[in-house]
């Protein structure tokens, strides 16, 4: 049953919940396992800096309660001057690095760490044809892996956001994972943080129509955008098998898809009242985007991007019930806590040794995101997409502030 409450009721529950939170938590007892990160910048407010400050200096950046996780050592592909790493690991003890082996062996000749993360996004990385930033996440992930074959030893790994914004580099991770059985992880923080209204799709769903809305750039908030659609639509009945086509349509030619019937107005209503500043978008807007797709069973995906949005949302059609949507929220303060929850699931996968939801989500968005800019720089061209035939079992996994950050982690199954 779907639940859909106002903007105003959710954050209100959403403070008494935070509120309340502390007094009622079991703070984590688990023991601190040992972490080694690769990262391609370390500055304020990179995403370095609000996932790994979290482990040296706790969830809220304030010396108190941390993760299970304790930060062995550190690589950093590019130190600008704004850099903060040499200051944080000075403070706590971490040696930095000059290659990424070094990084996962902490400088010796075995694999004493239980996790490496994976920080490829910020810095300054060259912009391809397609409007992707090619950060190195592939050599990243290959140094890696390489260190792993070298040493005789394999442990989880969390490769933030996209696997590779390009296709091909990130099938070649992917596969070079399963081949080598590497529990491996991605994504962004949004589909685990706060949501702006209640919005309950229970697995199994019979989703009728699904509509998203994005903004800002098409790589970088593109993928956002994307994983948060994927997240809700992976819920229906008899998914998830992939996506047999990709088109990119702006300006007219979107709104002559909505004409048409491929965009639900029912989810697509629901959405735009779910973030206001997306109904200011007028119908024949040429700054109008929308990734148009049909995945294998028959699911019509519709991704809108309006740079007006400032939001990232989704509605959705549920049989038998009335539309409904959420927004996904970006808070800033206290320092970014939907990254917490993000670092939640990356702690509870170092302590199992599973992903703690698939690999094959990430990869799927990524590929609807590299056929949909490569469609737009073929000036709107369909492209069949064979090769997005990813099937996977989507799990159950709780967004914020539904996971106990103070909890100690699931135990590894002996």
């Amino acid at each position: 049953m779907n639940s859909l409450l106002s903007r105003r009721e959710c954050l209100a529950l959403g403070a008494a919940g935070l509120a309340a939170f502390p007094a009622f938590a079991q703070k984590s007892v688990a023991k601190p396992l040992l972490i080694a990160a690769v990262v391609t910048e370390y500055r304020i407010l990179s995403h370095a800096d609000v996932i790994l400050t979290k482990i040296l200096e706790g969830w809220h950046h304030d010396g108190k309660d941390k993760p299970a996780l304790k930060l062995a050592s550190l690589y950093v592909d590019q130190f600008n001057q704004h850099d903060i790493a040499r200051e944080k690991c000075k403070k706590h003890g971490v040696p930095i690095f000059d290659t990424i082996e070094k990084a996962v062996t902490v400088g010796g000749k075995s694999i004493p760490v239980d996790g490496v993360l994976s920080i490829g996004e910020h810095g300054n990385y060259p912009v391809n044809n397609l409007g992707q930033q090619v950060y190195p996440r592939k050599r990243f992930f290959q140094e890696i892996t390489d260190a792993f074959e070298k040493y005789g030893r394999v442990v989880p790994v969390f490769n933030d956001k996209h696997i590779s914004t390009v296709w091909d580099d990130a099938k070649w991770m992917y596969d070079r994972a399963a081949k080598m059985k590497v529990p491996f992880m991605a994504g962004s923080s949004l589909p685990v943080t706060y949501r702006t209204h209640a919005l309950d799709v229970p697995m199994g769903s019979e989703i009728e129509s699904a509509v998203g809305i994005g903004y800002s750039g098409l790589d970088v908030y593109g993928f956002h955008a994307l994983e948060c659609y994927q997240a809700i639509v992976e819920r229906r009945k008899s998914a998830e098998k992939g996506v047999k086509w990709v088109r990119f349509l702006e300006g007219k030619d979107v709104w002559k898809a909505v004409d048409d019937g491929w965009v639900s107005p029912d989810a697509m209503d629901a959405v735009y009242n779910a973030i206001p500043k997306a109904k200011k978008v007028i119908r024949d807007d040429d700054k109008a985007m929308l990734f148009q797709f049909e995945y294998l069973d028959g699911f019509r995906g519709a991704q809108f991007m309006l740079p007006s949005a400032r939001l990232t949302g989704v509605g959705v059609k549920l049989k038998g019930q009335k539309p409904a949507a959420t927004g996904f929220e970006e808070r800033p303060k206290p320092y970014y806590p939907h990254f917490a929850y993000l670092l939640k699931a990356i702690e509870t996968m170092i302590h199992t040794g599973k992903p703690t939801y698939p690999v094959e989500r990430t990869l799927l968005t990524g590929g609807i995101l590299d056929r949909a800019l490569t469609s737009k720089f073929q000036q709107g061209k369909k492209l069949d997409t064979p090769e997005l035939a990813v099937a996977y079992t989507p799990v159950d996994y709780p967004h914020a502030p539904k996971p106990d950050l103070f909890a100690a982690p699931p135990e590894r199954k002996k």
